[in-house]
């Protein structure tokens, strides 16, 4: 089964309480056994062509689908699509707090990416730093700055690198599973970002670290989300930056 496959195989099944398709965030609030959980992805940008078809044509009937049928929009290819499925995804994950470890991303990928060659499949606020601390730093992007490498790059860099630290976004446009395919047998890989699943399941791709979130204060941030809150708004609201390790 392909990765998304085995992450939607690996969630319980819960009730839709709330959707939000904010600016820069989507969160999704579930109940599972009796319990309200809540999760984010990234917003991905649909169009403003109003001649189209609807981006959303489920708009105002979302909270007729269950759990697991609002995740499974993260097989489709319509943008928003994708961004609701996965957040219904990791609102429906099971929490294990005896597992989480709260860490920075960026520390993490300086630790292990100390005196190595390192790629960065996204761009992160914490580069300029990252940048002294590892040997080598390359940062792949799908619209590249000064100083990116287009994504297309992925096939010849990737190879060679000792550490690859890849955004969850990748979820979102689907490349994450061609994404580790390419990663060396030996490269330690760390998947990063509030859209990325907390969930075992990436370490049978060879995963080493997820660093993703998990929502503690559910009404505030469903609040901020829907208000256009970027993600520093959203985290001080209630987000709570974690690690897990197989």
């Amino acid at each position: 089964m392909s990765l998304f496959d085995n992450l939607l195989e690996s969630i319980p099944e819960g009730k839709v309480l709330d959707v939000r398709i904010g600016l820069h965030w989507t969160a999704v609030a579930v109940e599972v056994n009796g319990v309200r959980q809540c999760g984010l992805a990234s917003t991905l940008p649909a169009g403003h062509d109003h001649n189209k078809e609807p981006d959303v044509p489920q708009a105002g009937q979302l909270l007729t689908y269950s759990g697991k049928e609002l995740a499974r929009f993260s097989l489709k290819q319509r943008t928003i699509h994708a961004s609701l499925g996965v957040a219904a995804l990791n609102a429906l994950l099971p929490r294990h707090p005896h597992s989480w470890r709260e860490d920075n991303a960026g520390e993490v990928i300086a630790r292990y990416g100390k005196g190595k060659r390192v790629a960065l499949i996204g761009r992160f606020h914490f580069v300029p730093e990252l940048r002294s601390r590892v040997k080598e730093l390359l940062i792949l992007e799908q619209n590249p700055g000064p100083g990116d490498l287009p994504s297309e790059s992925a096939p010849q860099v990737l190879p060679q690198m000792e550490v690859v630290a890849i955004t969850g976004m990748t979820l979102l446009n689907h490349t994450l599973e061609g994404l580790l395919r390419l990663c060396s047998a030996d490269a330690f890989i760390i998947i990063l970002g509030p859209s990325t699943p907390l969930s075992p399941v990436l370490f049978e791709y060879g995963v080493d670290i997820i660093s993703g979130s998990v929502v503690m204060n559910i009404d505030p941030v469903l609040q901020v989300v829907s208000q256009g809150g970027n993600f520093r708004q959203v985290h001080r609201a209630g987000v709570k930056l974690v690690n897990i390790q197989p």
